[in-house]
């Protein structure tokens, strides 16, 4: 593990840079689930995320003779700002690989925290596609690699995290609940509760979409995933680290994999019953308590909120995953019979709060003979069956598409 000197090191290496964020209790998630939730507030760092945490003490670490020849590093964009901002700092010059799936708030910001000290190359589609290009980089040019993870100073430096929370917290932590990609922030963090707090329960959250660390327990070694998906960014890795994995394995005591649409269901309701603003990463966490609620009744449990980098351009995306994940909308191919009224008698069909979202013929031409994509929203997943009930009785001619990956993809 990261020794806890190691991270009281790191500490004080960062503590004219990151801040010092706020452990608070959050009343509403307390009532909810019967336990006390205390929030430990990443988002709430100049760079919106931990990340400038790892970073910062990596580069301080440096000698100044190798500092001096600039940093290159690889992100998804959280590790990037934090690069960013520590290049800034340390007046040296950076530069930035990202997957060109970045969200643009992530990219906007890396150029506003590093200013003239960085260039941003934008290159692949995942993660692991940008950091091959920038180990290559890096070894061929000779200028130092700074990991996002896989680095037992930037683990340091995330291990702060969980030296904040216990010399803030008044009570025993019972249960922490920490997002894993990487595992840079895992390995850090349970490091010090481990040693500081042995009888705290850590539980590991990912991404169903992108399950290394999963894999890698179940095959009792790092693993590479040929796919992912990427949308929660900030912790969607086709591979975790070597360093990073002997450690998670050891400090973990359950790790969960929660569903991108839950985790889309929970920024909503995180921004419309907390105004919290959180990214995908930021909201895991939330997003498994459903599916812990009879375990951390009357606990105190501590959730990191590890970041608030979101793009407002992706609410539509966002909000379309949840109802998706929450069965309130639904896709139909619909062939209407040919003849003056049936979609009238369609709409008939309708539930009262029953909304169509989407109405797109399939076919540029010959429209009136072909079938059409209808997107039907619903305030309720229970107003689904009945809908189809009724279709099936009126003798539409329908297909439901939800369950056809194939069809899904392609048309919606």
């Amino acid at each position: 593990m990261i020794t806890t000197e190691a991270i009281e090191r790191a500490a004080l290496n960062i503590r004219d840079v990151a801040s010092r964020t706020p452990l608070v209790h959050n009343h509403n998630l307390s009532q909810k689930y019967e336990c006390n939730i205390f929030l430990k507030r990443e988002d709430m760092q100049p760079v919106r995320s931990f990340k400038i945490r790892g970073a910062y003490n990596k580069m301080k670490m440096m000698p100044q003779q190798l500092l001096a020849k600039g940093v290159i590093c690889a992100s998804a964009g959280n590790h990037a700002q934090g690069v960013a901002f520590a290049c800034a700092a340390l007046r040296t010059h950076g530069t930035i690989y990202m997957p060109t799936t970045t969200p643009k708030q992530k990219i906007t910001k890396v150029r506003h925290f590093g200013g003239e000290w960085v260039d941003i190359k934008l290159t692949g589609d995942t993660f692991d596609d940008a950091n091959k290009v920038a180990l290559h980089q890096s070894e061929s040019l000779g200028i130092p690699y700074i990991h996002p993870f896989n680095d037992e100073e930037v683990m340091a430096g995330q291990g702060t995290i969980a030296k904040e929370i216990l010399e803030d917290i008044k009570v025993p932590v019972d249960i922490l609940f920490v997002a894993v990609g990487g595992g840079g922030l895992l390995s850090g963090v349970g490091s010090y509760f481990k040693q500081r707090s042995p009888t705290t329960r850590i539980i590991a959250l990912e991404a169903e979409g992108a399950p290394a660390l999963e894999r890698a327990l179940v095959a009792k070694s790092p693993v590479h995933l040929d796919t992912i998906d990427s949308f929660a960014d900030g912790i969607a890795v086709k591979e975790v680290g070597d360093k990073t994995f002997s450690i998670c394995r050891e400090v973990l005591d359950e790790i969960r994999l929660i569903p991108e649409g839950k985790i889309c269901s929970s920024i909503l309701s995180l921004y419309n019953d907390e105004a919290i603003v959180v990214e995908p990463a930021g909201a895991i966490s939330f997003a498994a308590l459903d599916g812990f609620r009879e375990e951390i009744r009357w606990k105190n449990v501590v959730i990191i909120v590890c970041g608030g980098n979101n793009d407002i351009t992706r609410t539509e995306d966002i909000r379309e995953r949840a109802l998706l994940w929450e069965g309130r909308k639904h896709y139909f191919i619909i062939r209407f019979p040919q003849r003056a009224g049936a979609l009238r008698d369609f709409l008939h069909l309708l539930g009262p709060d029953d909304d169509i979202a989407r109405f797109e013929y399939t076919k540029k031409t010959n429209r009136d003979t072909g079938p059409a994509l209808v997107g039907i929203e619903f305030k309720s997943p229970d107003d689904f069956y009945p809908l189809t009930d009724r279709m099936t009785k009126a003798g539409i001619n329908f297909e439901h598409i939800n369950t056809n990956p194939t069809l899904f993809e392609m048309l919606v």
